[in-house]
């Protein structure tokens, strides 16, 4: 469960990050710390997230959020890239983890099928594309809820 103060910390930094070009991926209020830790992950979506966006985004909400006077309390604020993530869902995840194993969820039956594992080969307008032992399955995007990165495969 969240922290009540989450949704407003949300709509307050969101707009902070989307100036700077990042998106606002996740917000965690850390309040078993002494002094307790919020932690805002960011995302730069036109590249690998890297240190100096952390730093602008720190640097751009740490005076505004103190003065909004959100949290009335000592507090150290994190800012971070939440890593990757097993679910894809960009395109550029889509050209990262081509060649890996993934397992396609579908909402709806596909060839009598919900879930469908195989080697990413693509993804386009129309479908994501598997190889399932040297067979491509091309199920369209419609049909398609998640698309799930398998770790070690």
């Amino acid at each position: 469960m969240s922290h009540p103060l989450i949704p407003q910390i949300i709509n307050f930094a969101t707009p902070i990050a989307e100036s700077l070009g990042l998106e606002l991926v996740a917000a965690v209020f850390h309040t078993n710390h002494r002094p307790p830790v919020l932690r805002l992950d960011i995302r730069n979506p036109n590249q690998d997230t890297g240190l100096d966006d952390c730093e602008r985004m720190s640097r751009a909400i740490e005076e505004k959020l103190d003065a909004a006077e959100i949290i009335n309390e000592p507090y150290v604020l994190e800012i971070s890239s939440p890593g990757i993530s097993k679910f894809m869902n960009n395109d550029r995840d889509f050209i990262a983890f081509k060649g890996f194993t993934v397992t396609v969820n579908t909402s709806d039956p596909y060839k009598g099928k919900n879930q469908w594992t195989g080697q990413l080969v693509s993804r386009d307008q129309t479908a994501v594309c598997i190889n399932q032992k040297g067979r491509q399955v091309s199920i369209p995007r419609s049909l398609v809820s998640t698309v799930e990165l398998q770790e070690g495969k």
